[in-house]
């Protein structure tokens, strides 16, 4: 009897993009029939989040299973040193028998150099450049002519296509959907048109388009009212150099909307060639292909924008496509809360890793959901699920209007507490609870309306758990 092959492993991951920024998740004009082909094919997951969503830390969750408090890397400011320091999955993968390769941004740390864990690295330093980027492969760092969004996808289907004996894990980061700056000799920065730059063939598509704003985007003037820790750090915004930088990047226009879109047909056009590779080489069915967003973003909801670091469901939430025929039917919709720490573990788990290369994880493995893709009873939750994740941000002093912005926050099914750790007004704090049922795009607090105390007691008390567990007390 033949023995069982591996599950080839495909991990996507798009910079910024939103849980509603995809063909398959509503978006009402982008197109993205091969990205969406994932979906379609496999399972869609509506109440996937991120647990800090920053670039940074959240790329250290996917790889380490733990939340930033357990990992470490809690902000964007460079550490490369602790980068190779991460107890990486691929680093488990080789010794499981994968070959392992990176291939797109890293950004834990400014350097674009290879990092413990990959048998091949494609990669750039920071966030790289749109147009003829620099590329640092396999050590070999220098310049290369073209779009980045193309050259990302060549290097990848290159390792596609490669014969083999071994399975292999290919962590694919594009730095699409994030937009270029350009610093001056004079330190000033600019984003010419926005810093986004669809590849030249779509520099014009969509053109005249228009996102239809959610109910929650509001003047700043009246998102204090509700949300009172934002009454300093609003404020801030209105000087004449944050102006100028959210002008400079079209914050929460429909150009902006339309470019960010128009930069994803080269990424979908990548999946489409990704699609063939794994197809002609007889391995699709057997590869495990898991899309999604680093972090959220918003586009003017409660006053923010260009922002994603903060837990209204615009920043937290992910879109998170699985295609593999082994685990889900076709067309599979699934809601309950999973989280980007899930992936580790999944991962481990797909190739036939012990407990033990999982201890350190606090993510779960994805498994049991693929056994509850079929038709739950009307109402039916998958018993032995999580209930709720913790979202967590730390203040940046690379962003002074944010300083003083830090919390820790509860997502359940229903509700959602944010517990401001730095913020109170009068010794009050300044913490925010969510009925998401009545009020799905939080704009009535209900810490200001007297809710019961029984059940702010218990998200708190939830809240400190996750807490302790996050940093494993």
């Amino acid at each position: 009897m033949a023995k069982k092959r591996k599950p080839n492993i495909l991990i996507v991951l798009i910079d910024d993009l939103r849980f509603d920024e995809l063909g398959i998740c509503g978006h009402p004009y982008m197109k993205t029939p091969h990205i969406d082909r994932i979906g379609h094919e496999g399972a869609m997951f509506t109440s996937a989040f991120h647990t800090t969503p920053l670039c940074s830390p959240n790329r250290a969750s996917i790889l380490t299973g733990q939340y930033a408090s357990r990992h470490g890397i809690i902000d964007n400011v460079a550490r490369d040193a602790h980068s190779h320091r991460l107890s990486n999955y691929h680093v488990i993968l080789q010794r499981l028998g994968y070959e392992t390769a990176h291939v797109g941004k890293w950004h834990m740390g400014n350097s674009g150099g290879p990092r413990p864990g990959y048998d091949k690295w494609v990669s750039f330093p920071g966030h790289g450049s749109i147009i003829d980027p620099i590329l640092n492969i396999d050590g070999d760092e220098k310049k290369h002519t073209g779009y980045i969004t193309d050259l990302l996808n060549g290097h990848a289907v290159d390792f596609l296509r490669q014969k083999r004996d071994k399975p292999f894990a290919l962590f694919f980061a594009h730095k699409a959907v994030h937009p270029d700056a350009y610093q001056a000799p004079d330190g000033t920065i600019d984003f010419t048109d926005g810093g986004y730059r669809p590849a030249p063939r779509h520099a014009d598509l969509y053109k005249g388009a228009h996102f239809p704003r959610r109910p929650n985007v509001l003047p700043a003037a009246k998102v204090v009212k509700d949300k009172p820790a934002w009454t300093e750090a609003l404020s801030l915004r209105t000087n004449e150099a944050s102006r100028k930088l959210l002008d400079g990047i079209l914050a929460g226009t429909d150009e902006e909307i339309r470019l960010r879109a128009a930069m994803m047909a080269s990424v979908d056009e990548g999946m489409g060639d990704v699609f063939k590779a794994l197809e002609d080489s007889g391995e699709l069915d057997n590869t495990f292909i898991l899309f999604l967003g680093d972090n959220g973003y918003f586009f003017g909801e409660h006053g923010l924008g260009p922002e994603r670091r903060f837990a209204y469901e615009e920043g937290i939430k992910s879109p998170f496509l699985i295609r593999y025929p082994a685990w889900f039917k076709p067309g599979t919709v699934n809601d309950e809360l999973v989280a980007a720490l899930d992936i580790a573990p999944t991962v481990i788990d797909l190739a036939g890793g012990k407990a033990s290369d999982r201890e350190t994880m606090q993510g779960l493995s994805l498994r049991p959901l693929a056994k509850a893709s079929k038709p739950l009873a009307k109402g039916g939750k998958l018993k032995g699920w999580r209930k709720s994740l913790m979202c967590e941000y730390f203040s940046e002093n690379a962003m002074p209007w944010l300083i003083g912005m830090s919390y820790k926050a509860i997502r359940t099914r229903r509700y959602k507490y944010i517990h401001w750790t730095q913020k109170s007004l009068d010794g009050v704090a300044c913490d925010e609870l969510y009925d998401l049922k009545k009020d799905p795009y939080e704009m009535h607090n209900l810490m200001g309306k007297r809710p019961p105390r029984s059940l702010v007691a218990r998200l708190r008390k939830q809240l400190a758990t996750l807490v302790a567990k996050s940093v494993g007390l």
